[in-house]
């Protein structure tokens, strides 16, 4: 074979593993999350069987899945390091997000307790830098630890999966959200 077509198979591969993660987020993540492999693959473009050579079972594409969100949220959180006035901004989003992500939030909760803490400490390490730059500053309140943003995380989880309703549960964690960024971040800051 030529050297030629092997980096173009890997290209290949890299582009259907890709798609297959980014359809997966799609389903994983939306408001009506269909878990079917078969919807993935359909949505990705590619063959059920690529789907498992990549993927072989539901808990590593999961997993792909969460190492991908959090590959965003730590761009996000990087790119507000420079602007602490935006830190309200980026917890907001990734606070709505995991409402959107419900059933994606769901998977995560089933995975082995080290995963969790692993996908945990991505998160609150993400947060670190922007936070201390916002506290700094005065925008954030000043004994507020990394670490307690995993408690504003349960809280709207909690918040959100309560209910039948999911338009009424949706609205309490929007409150809820409001309300707790309101007692993080500083009266003068505040929009």
């Amino acid at each position: 074979m030529l050297y030629g077509a092997r980096t173009s198979l890997r290209r290949d591969a890299r582009r259907n593993r890709e798609a297959i993660v980014e359809a997966a987020s799609q389903v994983l993540c939306g408001r009506d999350a269909v878990s079917l492999m078969p919807e993935i693959a359909r949505r990705a473009g590619v063959a059920l069987a690529t789907l498992y050579r990549h993927f072989p079972d539901r808990q590593v594409l999961t997993a792909a899945v969460i190492g991908h969100q959090l590959h965003r949220l730590e761009e996000a959180a990087a790119a507000s390091t420079e602007r602490p006035d935006a830190f309200r901004s980026l917890l907001r989003t990734v606070l709505h997000r995991l409402i959107e992500m419900r059933s994606l939030v769901v998977f995560a909760e089933g995975l082995e307790s080290g995963a969790r803490r692993r996908y945990e400490r991505r998160m609150v390490t993400a947060f670190t830098q922007p936070l201390r730059r916002a506290q700094d500053l005065g925008y954030v309140r000043r004994d507020l630890v990394p670490g307690d943003l995993l408690l504003l995380f349960a809280m709207v989880r909690g918040i959100a999966g309560a209910g039948e309703d999911t338009a009424a549960a949706r609205a309490a964690a929007d409150r809820s959200i409001d309300l707790m960024l309101d007692g993080v971040f500083r009266g003068r800051h505040a929009p």
